[in-house]
């Protein structure tokens, strides 16, 4: 290519998300409807009846541009979370918030602390603005806390730290997340990416801190996406000192979040109903692949998430004999973890025929070393 590129871009990796239903289907030669997608953490519930017929009513002005400030959700989420306006700032999904980090604090030079096994995106995002990324050896597959703290230099501008964590699945405590908040200086941001937080019964809350401006380095992202059943929307939104949001706000691109997500997330936020149906599939979910992992000899991460991460042996080879069977779930060799697969929770009908197709596609391959 004749173009000179960036020459962080060198460096950046592709972010490969799970594979959709069509891709296989064309792939395979199978019949769409006859799949099922158990790779991305998406909700097997779908989105509430209360935020498909806002949505549907919302289309009638698809021709107008959305509220670039998105006044009425943020007013919704300020009074539901007990915070401002000023507090908060929203993103493309989460991920765009994570981005919006990278622009405000990561420059060539600066440091960026990460836990071994991380969500794909804090390295990409570390890679694109020339950082330099610290990997934090992983403790049972989880953060270790203690050895990320230890690792901030007078250089690091960031850690991203997800609880629960994606891909794994772990969740540290509640006392030692707030011990290790508390004790990171307050010249590194603290970015707890808490897309999977709703799944936990009772997290850790630091909305606290966030009201009374104690910790300014703060940045709580969260997501539309999960609970509420809204990925295809990508809608996420970042809580923060209001100094910090004015700063990422610089970086927003104008109409990000659009009319029809922003008409969603407003029914949404009042369907507390479909949020605890979701929380109670999931539940039963979890338990049901942990009897069936046992039985079948497996190993697996106990998880807290609305996903499980289990061992197989060739992850890739698993993968691709349960897809021939009509079920997609996630290799985890782009996460250095070869022998795991990871499994969204599914309805019951779902996670059964999972677990047929693992079953089928376990006897097929070469058994766990």
């Amino acid at each position: 290519m004749p173009l000179t590129t960036n020459p962080s871009l060198k460096n950046v990796p592709v972010y490969q998300p799970g594979r959709p239903i069509e891709e296989v289907a064309r792939e395979l030669g199978l019949d769409a409807d006859a799949i099922i997608k158990l790779a991305s953490n998406e909700n097997p519930l779908g989105p509430s009846k209360l935020a498909l017929a806002a949505m549907r009513r919302a289309l009638g002005q698809a021709h107008l541009y959305p509220d670039g400030n998105a006044f009425y959700l943020k007013q919704k989420l300020a009074a539901k979370l007990g915070v401002t306006p000023a507090h908060i700032i929203l993103g493309n999904g989460s991920n765009e918030l994570l981005e919006f980090v990278g622009h405000a604090l990561v420059a060539p030079g600066s440091e960026v602390v990460v836990s071994q096994y991380c969500f794909a995106v804090y390295p990409i995002i570390t890679a694109l603005f020339g950082g330099q990324l610290v990997v934090v050896p992983a403790k049972n597959l989880g953060h270790d806390l203690d050895a990320m703290r230890a690792a901030i230099t007078p250089n690091t501008r960031v850690v991203f730290a997800a609880n629960p964590n994606n891909p794994t699945g772990t969740v540290v405590s509640r006392e030692a997340l707030a011990a290790f908040v508390d004790a990171v200086p307050e010249t590194v941001a603290v970015v707890l990416d808490e897309a999977y937080l709703e799944f936990l019964d009772n997290p850790q809350d630091f909305l606290p801190e966030i009201r009374s401006g104690r910790k300014a380095n703060l940045l709580l992202c969260r997501t539309f996406s999960k609970i509420y059943g809204l990925a295809a929307l990508r809608l996420g939104y970042g809580i923060g000192h209001p100094d910090l949001i004015a700063e990422l706000e610089k970086i927003r691109q104008p109409f990000n979040t659009n009319a029809i997500a922003q008409a969603g997330a407003l029914a949404a936020l009042d369907d507390t109903a479909h949020a605890e149906r979701t929380r109670r599939n999931n539940s039963r979910g979890l338990k049901a692949y942990a009897r069936a992992f046992r039985k079948l000899g497996l190993d697996s991460i106990p998880s807290s998430a609305n996903f499980v991460l289990v061992r197989v042996g060739e992850g890739q080879r698993v993968c691709g004999e349960m897809q021939k069977l009509g079920v997609i779930v996630r290799p985890m060799g782009g996460y250095q973890l070869p022998e795991w697969i990871r499994i969204s929770v599914g309805t019951p009908k779902e996670n059964r025929q999972c677990l047929e197709a693992l079953t089928k596609a376990l006897a097929s391959t070469p058994a766990v070393a």
